[in-house]
């Protein structure tokens, strides 16, 4: 949602009706994991996918037709269907897709969870009567919820969304013979904090941002952590390790660089990281440097199981000399970090649809 975000605003600013499609659950070969957003406009514009281009053509035809309706729809396509060749799936796989039109009053409440640091939980009747299909809620960490669904389903539909947000996991359930529900989880994007303003930070928090990541810098010498440098980065420090890691919300979705090659400033980052839960740890160095810091972080404290999760040498080896390959070598050992992260959770997409209601 957040690479559509900024689309959406505008097209309601232009006085659009908007339509947004949602892949709600996913079979075998489909390229993309449930959660994933297509928004189309009455006026022909689209923005992000709900496959690998297989199926938007078909999904915006139906996305017209919610509109002209006001009436939501829940699309499925798959290999076994008379249109798996005609939409693209003939290679395999099949894909449910929730598809409404946008409800601007509880848009607001939306943008702000996906633009916020926090935890939600939204949920979307995908499969109900014409009193409830489409009606939505959202749950936030802090236990505040925004919308409501109706017909006497609240406080189940509620306290679903807040066991899949204490799982971290997106789930669709059956409620009775007639009425689905799709609670996604809505999570921070991932961020990636670098310690140390050197050349190769200046590339890495580039490319980090044009891939979706929040960038941090922190660099307590002013001269290489300052803002003619990094006028790009999405925050920051200038200050000393302790005090500034103190302002920084590490969470499974952080990753962090040490690139300063001055001990310092990396081991204490790296003993704060290291007892994290930051999915990605790296540290700048050649293999001799990193004997050399694995010795003075045993002895300062840090345990084998700890060091076990540093990355270093930091980053993929593909032959890197430039900063600018540096900083590729090292995005591209973060992304498979994070990816690798996630696939217990594609996985658990695969499971048949839980169902609350006996017999079904």
């Amino acid at each position: 949602m957040r690479d559509i975000l900024s689309d959406v605003i505008r097209w309601q600013r232009d006085g659009a009706s908007i339509a947004l499609a949602t892949v709600v659950q996913t079979w075998g070969s489909s390229p993309r994991r449930a959660g994933a957003k297509m928004a189309l406009a009455s006026d022909g514009r689209i923005a992000g996918s709900v496959s690998g281009g297989c199926v938007e053509a078909a999904v915006f035809e139906a996305g017209i037709q919610v509109l002209k309706t006001n009436r939501p729809k829940l699309l499925h396509f798959g290999v076994a269907d008379e249109t798996a060749w005609q939409v693209g799936l003939a290679c395999g796989g099949s894909i449910d897709i929730f598809v409404k039109p946008l409800d601007t009053v509880f848009f607001d409440s939306l943008r702000t969870a996906w633009t916020d640091e926090s935890t939600s939980a939204h949920a979307a009747v995908i499969r109900g009567s014409a009193e409830i299909l489409g009606n939505e809620i959202l749950i936030h960490e802090n236990g505040d919820v925004s919308g409501r669904i109706g017909s006497g389903w609240d406080a189940e539909i509620t306290a679903l969304a807040r066991d899949a947000l204490a799982a971290g996991e997106s789930r669709r359930f059956i409620l009775d013979e007639e009425t689905e529900v799709f609670v996604e989880i809505i999570s921070p994007p991932p961020t990636l904090v670098v310690v140390g303003g050197v050349h190769i930070a200046i590339a890495l928090v580039s490319l980090a941002k044009t891939l979706g990541y929040r960038t941090v810098l922190v660099d307590p010498r002013r001269a290489w952590g300052s803002e003619e440098r990094f006028p790009h980065v999405d925050r920051l420090i200038q200050g000393w390790i302790d005090d500034a890691f103190t302002q920084i919300k590490i969470t499974h979705s952080t990753a962090v660089a040490m690139l300063t090659h001055d001990p310092k400033l990396d081991d204490p980052a790296l003993k704060i990281a290291l007892n994290s839960p930051a999915f990605y740890v790296g540290a700048l160095g050649s293999k001799t440097t990193n004997m050399k810091r694995r010795e003075r972080l045993l002895n300062d404290g840090v345990s084998e199981a700890q060091l076990s999760r540093l990355h270093a040498p930091i980053g993929l080896d593909i032959g890197a000399e430039t900063p600018e390959e540096i900083a590729l070598a090292v995005l591209a050992e973060v992304v498979t970090a994070y990816r690798k992260q996630n696939q217990l959770e594609v996985k658990k997409e695969a499971k048949p649809i839980q169902s609350l209601a006996s017999g079904l």
